[in-house]
């Protein structure tokens, strides 16, 4: 599970062409497979099952890294960063949930990425807020959308519905959008050892699943909204409104306001609001231990 037991990134082009190769040659897993292999590690410590659920999904790694690439960073470091997020996932991951692990790691492989990026950036200049965030990650991707990409300034008329779509203010939009100009082109060529050519966004995620991805992320999606709405349940009024308030919500609200509205100090928000988590993880356990029994009566 160690970095080093991953094949390695050189500096350079062809460096990344030969990794990119190099973890096309590890088979995908069947999801029979995927579940044995998580179960060994999970009740075993199988470390030789470990490293093979994660390099069978080295290449999701690769795919999602790659639509990193607009802020000037190495793209090896990028993905040996969503290698790590992987890593993580995969001693998270609780095959009896029903769901595959592609699915589990991607947001892990993707908070372990755009950790990096905000580390490597000027935090004080990019600014922390959420709505300062999301326009860090969004502002490419709309940009796609509206076709604006030429270099240079955007046009006002962009500013505007930009700004409207994430809640930030249009200089904000301007000044982010300056510092990520120098974003690469996607259609870059990149060609691979054994011959083959293409684009670099070829190796892009798409955007658009197909229909049976689709339906079972939303069910996947329906189903955690009803086990956390029923979890919520085991808690009291000021609890639920603390949970919320803190851990629910995009921009949390602060301890001082809290402390405020319930009249108690900053600390006692923050015990009430680590003890309503753990209680909720409680309640979310058993709710998923029950929804598993009951799912191998009806199989037996």
């Amino acid at each position: 599970m160690a970095r080093t037991s991953l094949p390695s990134i050189a500096a350079g082009e062809g460096g990344l062409n030969r990794y990119l190769d190099e973890v096309r040659k590890f088979p995908m897993l069947e999801p029979q497979q995927e579940y044995m292999l998580a179960k060994r590690y999970q009740e075993h410590d199988d470390r030789k099952a470990a490293h093979q659920l994660v390099t069978s999904h080295l290449r999701l790694v690769a795919k999602i890294a790659m639509g990193y690439r607009g802020y000037g960073l190495p793209i090896g470091e990028v993905i040996s960063e969503g290698n790590v997020g992987l890593m993580q996932a995969v001693k998270k991951f609780d095959p009896e949930k029903g769901f595959r692990l592609a699915t589990y790691a991607m947001w892990w492989i993707k908070a372990s990425i755009q950790e990096y990026i905000l580390r490597s950036w000027s935090l004080v200049k990019m600014g922390t807020t959420a709505n300062q965030k999301r326009l860090f990650f969004n502002l490419r991707r709309l940009k796609g959308r509206l076709q604006a990409i030429e270099e240079g300034d955007l046009k006002p008329e962009q500013v505007a519905e930009i700004a409207t779509k994430l809640g930030v203010p249009e200089e904000d939009v301007i000044s982010m959008n300056r510092r990520l100009s120098g974003d690469a082109s996607l259609n870059a060529p990149i060609k691979s050892a054994d011959g083959d050519s293409g684009q670099w966004q070829d190796w892009l995620a798409d955007d658009h699943d197909s229909q049976e991805a689709v339906l079972i992320e939303q069910d996947e999606l329906d189903a955690r909204k009803s086990m956390l709405s029923r979890a919520l349940k085991v808690l009291n009024e000021r609890e639920r409104r603390i949970f919320e308030a803190r851990r629910l919500t995009e921009d949390p609200v602060t301890l001082e306001e809290l402390s405020s509205e319930f009249d108690v100090s900053r600390e006692r928000v923050r015990q009430i609001e680590v003890r309503a988590f753990e209680k909720v993880q409680d309640a979310v356990r058993k709710i998923a231990q029950e929804q598993a029994s009951a799912l191998r009566v009806v199989e037996a």
